[in-house]
Parts: C-alpha cells; sequence; structure tokens
C-alpha cells in the first residue's frame, strides 16, 4: 500500500490525494497470519465497513500478489454485496504485469461484471480510452479535461469515465456510446475490442493527445467522418484555434531562433507521450529528434506501428534512434554521448541533467519533481504550454 502512495501520489505528479485516494484508500492490510489462514473474513470486513461509512457510488476491489497466490476466493465474497452496491473485482497481481496492464484488466472486469447491453446508441456521445490514471500524469489536471471541453465545442459529448466529479452516471453509459476513441498506439485497444464485442461499439484510434494545430485539427477532421459534427462549426473551431495558437506561437519566435534554432532533443517517455511531443516539436517548430526511448513496453505487435507513427512526419524527414527500454540504468547510458541540448523525459533522467549538459522537461512519469494541478499539452494550446515549459527558466538575459 505504502509503494502505491508512493508512486501514485509522488511519481503521479501529486495527484493520488483526495477523499478515496493515496492513503486513504480502503486496504485489508494482510500479513503473515493470512499467508496461512487466508484474509478472505478480513475483506470481507472490509468491504461491508466501507460502504457503511464512504460516500462512494461504485466500489472495486483489487487483488493483488497474495491473495492471488493463496487462492483467496475473491470473487465469491465480492458477490456477497452486490445487492448492496455497485462493485467489482479486479485480479491484478503484480506478476500479472504492469499499470497499463491493470488498464485494460479494470475494463474487461466492468463489461464482464456490471455493464449492460444499451438499447439505443446516442449519436453524439464517445467513450475515451487510452489514457491511464496517474501513468499518464496530466490525465487529472488537464488531458481528460481538455479533450472533453474541445469536443463540447462541437456538440460531442465526451464520456471520459476518470474525470474529476464525474459520477457512476458515466460508467453506466458506457454501452450506450457510439464509438470508442482511443487515444493510444496500444493501451485501451483491449478494452475497445471488449467494448465492441460486448455492446456493438465500433472504436477508432489514434497515436496519443493530439498536441499543437496539425495533429488536433487531424484529429478533429477524422472524428468529422465518422460522427454528426456540423461542418460550420468545425470549420470555424480549427480556424480560431490556429489562428490563436501560430499567433502566440509568434511570442516565443527569437527565443526559438536565437536560442535553440533547429536544435536535436530527446525524448523519455510512454509511447503516448512520446508520438505527440516528437511529432509536434518535428513539424510544428523544427527540431531534429535524436532519439526517442519508448518506456511502456508495448507488445512486439504494436511496435512497428509506433516507429512508423513516429518517424513519418510530413513536415522533416528526419529518423530518430527509437528504443523501447525500461531499465532506468540502461536509459541513463542510452542517453549519454549523445548531441540533443532539451530532454523531455520522466524526473528520474532530471538526475542526470548535469551530466548530460541539457535542458530537462518532465513530461512523463514518474514526475518526482513537478506538481501537476491544471497542465497538458492537449490541443491547439497543447504545444504553446510544452514551448512554455522548456524555457520557464531561460528566457532572458540572465
Amino acid at each position: 500500500m505504502s509503494q502505491l502512495f508512493g508512486a501514485n501520489y509522488g511519481g503521479g505528479a501529486q495527484n493520488a490525494p483526495g477523499d478515496y485516494g493515496g492513503s486513504s484508500t480502503p486496504c485489508s492490510c494482510l500479513v503473515e497470519e493470512h499467508v496461512i489462514f487466508g484474509g478472505e473474513d478480513k475483506l470481507r470486513k472490509l468491504i461491508d465497513s466501507t460502504i457503511k461509512i464512504s460516500t462512494g457510488e461504485f466500489f472495486t476491489v483489487i487483488s493483488g500478489c497474495v491473495p492471488s497466490l493463496i487462492g483467496d476466493d475473491v470473487d465469491a465474497i465480492v458477490n456477497e454485496f452486490r445487492d448492496k452496491a455497485p462493485i467489482i473485482h479486479v485480479n491484478a497481481p503484480g506478476f500479472k504485469g504492469n499499470s497499463f496492464e491493470g488498464y485494460e484488466l479494470f475494463f474487461e472486469a466492468l463489461v464482464d461484471q456490471y455493464l449492460k447491453s444499451s438499447n439505443k446508441k446516442e449519436k453524439k456521445l464517445i467513450n475515451i480510452l487510452g489514457i491511464v490514471p496517474f501513468q499518464h500524469i496530466f490525465w487529472k489536471g488537464g488531458e481528460l479535461r481538455a479533450i472533453k471541453e474541445l469536443l463540447e465545442k462541437l456538440d460531442i459529448e465526451a464520456n471520459v469515465i476518470f474525470g474529476e466529479f464525474d459520477t457512476v452516471e458515466k460508467i453506466q453509459k458506457i454501452p450506450s456510446a457510439a464509438y470508442n476513441i482511443v487515444l493510444s498506439p496500444w493501451i485501451g485497444h483491449r478494452a475497445a475490442r471488449k467494448l465492441e464485442k460486448e455492446f456493438d461499439t465500433p472504436y477508432i484510434s489514434f497515436p496519443g493527445i493530439p498536441t499543437g494545430p496539425i495533429q488536433t485539427t487531424k484529429f478533429l477532421r477524422k472524428l468529422a467522418e465518422i460522427l454528426p459534427i456540423n461542418k460550420k462549426k468545425l470549420e470555424d473551431l480549427i480556424k480560431e484555434g490556429e489562428r490563436r495558437a501560430y499567433r502566440t506561437i509568434e511570442y516565443a519566435g527569437d527565443i526559438l531562433q536565437f536560442d535553440v534554432p533547429n536544435v536535436y532533443f530527446g525524448v523519455v517517455a510512454d509511447s503516448n507521450t512520446a508520438l505527440s511531443i516528437t511529432r509536434y516539436l518535428t513539424d510544428e517548430v523544427g527540431q531534429l529528434p535524436d532519439i526517442v526511448i519508448i518506456t511502456d513496453n508495448p507488445p512486439e505487435e504494436y511496435r512497428e506501428g509506433i516507429i512508423n507513427a513516429i518517424t513519418s512526419s510530413e513536415e522533416i524527414q528526419f529518423t530518430p534512434d527509437i528504443i523501447f527500454e525500461i531499465d532506468s540504468f540502461k536509459i541513463s547510458q542510452l542517453l549519454k554521448d549523445r548531441p540533443f541540448l532539451n530532454l523531455y523525459a520522466s524526473s528520474l533522467e532530471s538526475v542526470i541533467k548535469g551530466e548530460l549538459e541539457t535542458t530537462h522537461v518532465t513530461v512523463s512519469f514518474p514526475s518526482y519533481n513537478r506538481l501537476v494541478l491544471g497542465d497538458n499539452y492537449v490541443g491547439y494550446d497543447g504545444g504553446l504550454n510544452l514551448i512554455q515549459d522548456l524555457f520557464y527558466d531561460k528566457a532572458g538575459p540572465l
């Protein structure tokens, strides 16, 4: 539990605290005697007390390594409480995989244990998948909200599932969506296929969150091909967004030209973040990607697609070294003796900043040196926010 709290609270850019987050998360806290005699009775008491004293509207029981190894019948315990509260069980021991695997397991449990088919699809309702809480450090502070607000301008309701203040109603509406939109080259695809099979909901995927005008306009135009979006509203939104973004970036023109003209940069991040940032900096800022290290360990069948998405630039034909690696020490070695001047990475790479003599921007998990409350790199203004973060401590003569 302490490890989970440390990772989500510190590594997740301080996004874990709350009424039921971080150290407030109910936990059975199994010890040695439960390994021998089982922890079912303790779990039963924990669920019962949690339902009685909390104001939660939906409960998820997550099995870790110990109950999974000793064979506790968690499903049976959870079934005892289904008539008292909406509740599901996710069997997610650490040896099954990482947090991205856990994301898929949650949606599979949701479909199998809770959701019911809808007789009517809402033509302007879509589910947003592929952004993993905590692992994508901007999830709560801005990414999901920014996507929702962007689509609201086109009268499209984005069901973001994990948004702040969203209720169990959002979960119940999942089968009613006209489409599932996956903002990832691989994360959430399994969940989307499960939803398509069970509820006949088609899905479409994008490499990552749209960052900057080029990506955002492509994203919106693609959605307009499958959703009932008013064409005039779409073109007005694109025109206004592009005009504002390109006009605003001119204010950073001098420092971009004189301080970092066509510099090499490196990226160490999950595939969603790495794709979006690399393409924005390459296509719209004119920087040159030297090395991109993907840290979320995507399955082999998706890796070629990720490489193609990074290298298929329409603006600059420049191919970086693309490496899939999860070991932080190996990553630190891979970054040495490279020509890049800017590094977009996690806070783990910031500790070698002096050795590398680069400007470091924390954009990925873990983020122990950054508080994220409202920041994000989504939409027409997303690229501006990224450039702003790059120059926060070096935009002057001193």
